[in-house]
């Protein structure tokens, strides 16, 4: 067997086309799709059947596929764990964040990382759900923090443990505050509003309560990033929301007030990582820890 052809057929399967494969091994679609001729040629069979410009596997395809994923799942938790060998090397845990997420309560999730005895090196980058879970699936991440589970229609060997969540509250400058009319929720009413972009999932779930209580803001701008949000927030452009379960701390760093809360904006927070034969440790501390004290009742 060579282990290169097939991973090139493994690329090509994980990636949709042989042009996205291409890009992600820095080869020519050429180099590729000659490669996956050769492995198909070698062993007479058919790997991918055509559907428009896509690619998909054939049923021969599909068997090979699940050996493959398991040959370089293994592979990858083998070079980690050689990685992991010297006790003066720290270890290296790749943490993907969907955006949008409360950067404090992102932040207290994964703390005991650092502050384990154990030595470790974080490696955190910030994307979209999607493209995060595509990371994982690639063995190029240990842990995604998102917002949301594993969609029942994506295909992968994953574990969504739900860390906990949140009630919403919302905030105002204490001048803010003041121009606003009659009770909560009410007060929002025409008044200025700072919301999460649409792509996020809090978004949809604040326009159905607004639509709900019929209640009308005035949309003054929408944010990828929940501490540029805040840090507008804090200058008075609009009302902002964040996680009921961070409200002390969010009054307390932004000189605001919260001008009231609902339990009918939740706000979810899941780990989510591949099982692997040997999973990092302190996977499981930072879901402990999580799970009993950020989000304890």
């Amino acid at each position: 067997m060579n282990y290169k052809h097939l991973h090139y057929f493994w690329t090509v399967a994980k990636e949709g086309s042989v042009t996205k494969a291409s890009q992600r091994l820095h080869l020519t679609p050429q180099t590729i799709s000659g490669q996956l001729g050769l492995l198909e040629e070698y062993y007479g069979v058919k790997l991918f059947n055509k559907v428009g410009r896509s690619l998909e596997l054939s049923e021969v395809g599909n068997q090979v596929m699940s050996y493959a994923d398991e040959i370089f799942s293994l592979g990858n938790e083998l070079e980690q764990m050689l990685l992991d060998l010297p006790a003066i090397r720290p270890q290296l845990l790749k943490v993907g964040i969907v955006d949008g997420l409360a950067k404090s309560i992102t932040h207290q999730i994964l703390l005991p990382a650092l502050t384990d005895e154990q030595s470790i090196r974080m490696d955190c980058r910030e994307a979209d759900f999607d493209s995060l879970l595509a990371e994982l699936t690639l063995h190029r991440l240990d842990l995604v923090i998102a917002d949301r589970a594993i969609p029942e229609t994506v295909s992968m060997r994953g574990v969504s443990h739900k860390l906990g969540q949140s009630s919403m509250s919302f905030f105002a400058t204490p001048e803010l505050k003041a121009q606003l009319k009659g009770p909560f929720p009410q007060c929002l009413n025409n008044a200025p509003m700072l919301l999460p972009n649409t792509h996020n999932e809090l978004s949809s779930h604040i326009e159905q309560w607004l639509t709900k209580h019929h209640i009308k803001p005035r949309i003054v701008a929408e944010f990828d990033d929940s501490a540029l949000m805040k840090a507008f927030g804090q200058e008075g452009v609009g009302i902002f929301n964040a996680p009921s379960v961070i409200q002390h701390e969010v009054e307390q760093q932004n000189n605001v007030i919260a001008i009231g809360k609902t339990d009918e904006i939740v706000e979810e927070f899941y780990a989510i990582y591949v099982e692997k034969r040997v999973n990092p440790p302190i996977l499981q501390e930072i879901i402990e820890t999580a799970s009993y004290a950020l989000f304890a009742e």
